[in-house]
């Protein structure tokens, strides 16, 4: 297969183009421009895709003896992920921007380019593993389908990340480091090939945001833009130059004025773009126990689930079962609400933005940003209960993902997260 390795200059792409190449694919790499600055440096582990990276990832490239090229998509980067991190924060929502990202770029941009120039998969560095089975239809068709699994390292599993990427754009990629269980394993890897980022430490926070410092990113993009921050009564707490800049569950840099009566801290439960107001209250209106998902996707064999079939003789077996959603659509799994958050157990199924996730007694015009705003309403949606403890401080805007064990079934953008009222008590009781 001809196979493009996306090389970031990480040591974990260039083992993952290393071992594309050791199974006898024909390789090239890239190296994706993403900054507008050419002169951008990383700061120890702040920041990716700079000039220094592009310098490890050719070295890496001749290492390996593979063609290397440079291909600037700043300009797509910026129109797409950094564009959607700027309107999200202005809307009241807490985006993710490495979802963005291998929605945009990584998953549309780039591997829409290799196809077009003739490559039959992209190769990247990402830790997650894609299972292939065949599976019996109703009618005695076989067919094959692909899964997105969890990584056996699950300190580093990007799944959550990936699941945005869909069932069909990951028929072409390819995640050669789907088996290792630690970082180490990847690091000794690149040692003994001779690859220089063997001991290169990881990047982390948001790429374009090198120093870390994101309300300072948001201020100089947005402008400041003072208001006020509220208690649940309405009160005037404290002052804030954006409310862009908070998110929901945010508990440090609030600024307030004066403590809450009870002296316990506060949070952000709610921030109300049209009218630039940030409401804090008490850590336990952070705990919801519904979520409404928007723009949803479902990978195969998930809604409508076929007998199993012994797994292809090329993957080794990952514990995979049907899913088999009851007679109003609902089915058992586990969801994920942030990257290296902990599943929770639940009850998922799939509805339309005319759903009941979206007729919850909540008054159109009182919905904040959580609303489903410019959304068609037959678009897919994703309704979810918490079967188990609630989850807290769960922000419209964020990626969720559903599971089933290691297996990702779907993925959906929060829209709305609640919790549900208390059973009214019997009569009897009310009487007493």
């Amino acid at each position: 297969m001809r196979v493009l390795a996306a090389m970031s200059g990480g040591v974990d792409s260039a083992v993952a183009a290393a071992l594309a190449v050791e199974a006898g694919h024909d390789v090239v790499g890239v190296h994706m421009a993403l900054s507008r600055n050419r002169d951008q440096f990383r700061t120890g582990s702040r920041g990716c895709c700079s000039i220094e990276d592009a310098g490890d990832a050719r070295r890496a490239a001749d290492v390996l003896g593979i063609p290397y090229y440079v291909w600037d998509l700043s300009e797509r980067f910026e129109e797409t992920v950094v564009a959607d991190f700027l309107s999200e924060y202005e809307a009241g929502r807490t985006p993710n921007p490495c979802v963005r990202c291998n929605e945009h770029i990584k998953f549309e941009a780039l591997l829409d380019k290799a196809t077009a120039l003739g490559f039959d998969a992209v190769a990247t560095g990402h830790y997650a593993q894609i299972v292939t089975r065949e599976v019996a239809l109703p009618d005695g068709v076989r067919r094959t389908v692909r899964e997105l699994h969890r990584s056996p390292n699950a300190a580093k599993d990007q799944s959550y990340v990936l699941a945005v990427a869909g069932p069909e754009r990951l028929a072409r990629a390819m995640f050669p480091l789907g088996g290792f269980a630690s970082k180490d394993e990847v690091r000794a890897e690149a040692a003994r090939r001779g690859l220089s980022v063997s001991a290169k430490p990881d990047s982390y926070d948001i790429c374009f945001v090198a120093d870390g410092d994101t309300r300072g990113f948001l201020q100089s993009r947005l402008g400041s833009r003072p208001g006020a921050v509220v208690d649940t009564d309405g009160d005037v707490v404290g002052e804030h130059d954006g409310a862009y800049s908070f998110t929901v569950g945010q508990r440090k840099g609030l600024g307030l004025g004066r403590p809450a009566a009870d002296g316990k801290a506060r949070y952000v439960v709610d921030v109300q773009p049209a009218t630039n107001t940030v409401v804090v209250g008490p850590a336990e209106l952070l705990s919801v126990d519904r979520i409404a998902g928007e723009k949803a996707l479902w990978f195969d064999g998930v809604l409508e689930p076929a007998p199993l079939v012994e797994p292809t003789p090329s993957v080794d077996p990952v514990e995979t079962t049907d899913v088999v959603p009851d007679a109003d659509g609902w089915f058992d799994a586990e969801v994920q609400v942030r990257a290296h958050g902990a599943p929770v157990p639940a009850r998922v199924r799939s509805i339309d933005h005319s759903g009941a996730a979206y007729g919850d007694g909540v008054p159109e015009g009182e919905r904040s940003a959580s609303s489903a705003a410019g959304v068609e309403p037959s678009a897919p949606a994703m309704e979810i209960e918490l079967t188990g403890a609630p989850l807290r401080g769960v922000a419209p805007g964020q990626s969720v993902v559903v599971y089933r064990g290691t297996r990702v079934l779907g993925q959906a953008t929060v829209s709305r997260a609640w919790r549900a009222p208390a059973p009214a008590a019997p009569a009897a009781d009310r009487a007493r």
